[in-house]
């Protein structure tokens, strides 16, 4: 598969654009296959408002019955005595309908209610998405995982590989956003997995910052700083969701 069809692959994916059978397809390469993994995860972070994954937000069926209460009875429009008791047109009696009117009524509230609970779902999905995204390379240039910033301070590293720390070793994550304070250690694990990092008291997570994973002592580094050598590593670019 080109890295067209694979990033094309992708996107269909995350807008859930394929039907069931494509789909399963997609899903049982995407266990095989780090590239398109990576990829999907690249959309996603990039069109997470359009992410087809996300569940729908359906209206209270009680939302009717609650919106008719508020609006209360309404009395009909006073009628103006006519010169002649010409019998009204269909088209008055169609205009005058108060239950034409109420239903014009509990539509434009409703569409108002439905409108913000599409605003509020839209901006939990935009606070959920990544803000920062960072592709971590091996040494062969091959993804093999990603590190997600989130707006509210969360940072989360996904596994593109199965490797596993030897006997007697510990596989240490690292960040670096000041030459000056040096990597610090955000994370230690025995095998890569899809684990929440330890960011807490850390600044805010920048443009260009360097994420690495480093083969280490079992418990981690002694000295406090990288010893071992670099396993992945790569920097943080801006989503399209923006800090």
């Amino acid at each position: 598969m080109s890295a067209d069809e694979r990033d094309r692959l992708a996107s269909e994916y995350v807008l859930g654009l394929l039907d069931a059978d494509e789909t399963r397809r997609c899903e049982e390469r995407l266990a095989r296959d780090a590239g398109l993994a990576l990829q999907v995860e690249l959309w996603r972070a990039r069109l997470a408002e359009l992410d087809a994954t996300a569940a729908p937000v359906t209206p209270d069926p009680a939302l009717w019955t609650r919106i008719e209460a508020a609006l209360g009875p309404i009395a009909p429009a006073p009628q103006t005595p006519r010169q002649t008791p010409a019998r009204p047109s269909r088209i008055a009696t169609w205009w005058e309908s108060l239950s034409l009117w109420r239903g014009y009524g509990l539509a434009a509230s409703a569409a108002l209610v439905l409108l913000a609970l599409g605003t509020l779902h839209l901006a939990r999905q935009a606070a959920q998405a990544p803000v920062l995204v960072a592709v971590l390379l091996s040494d062969q240039n091959q993804p093999a995982a990603v590190v997600n910033a989130f707006r509210d301070g969360r940072t989360e590293l996904l596994a593109l590989s199965a490797l596993r720390a030897p006997e007697g070793k510990s596989l240490q994550v690292w960040t670096l956003w000041d030459r000056e304070r040096g990597p610090v250690s955000v994370g230690l694990l025995e095998a890569m997995r899809n684990v929440e990092l330890s960011v807490e008291g850390l600044p805010r997570p920048a443009a260009a910052q360097l994420y690495e994973v480093t083969l280490e002592p079992a418990g981690g580094s002694p000295t406090g700083r990288p010893t071992g050598p670099i396993l992945m590593k790569g920097n943080a670019s801006p989503t399209e969701v923006g800090i």
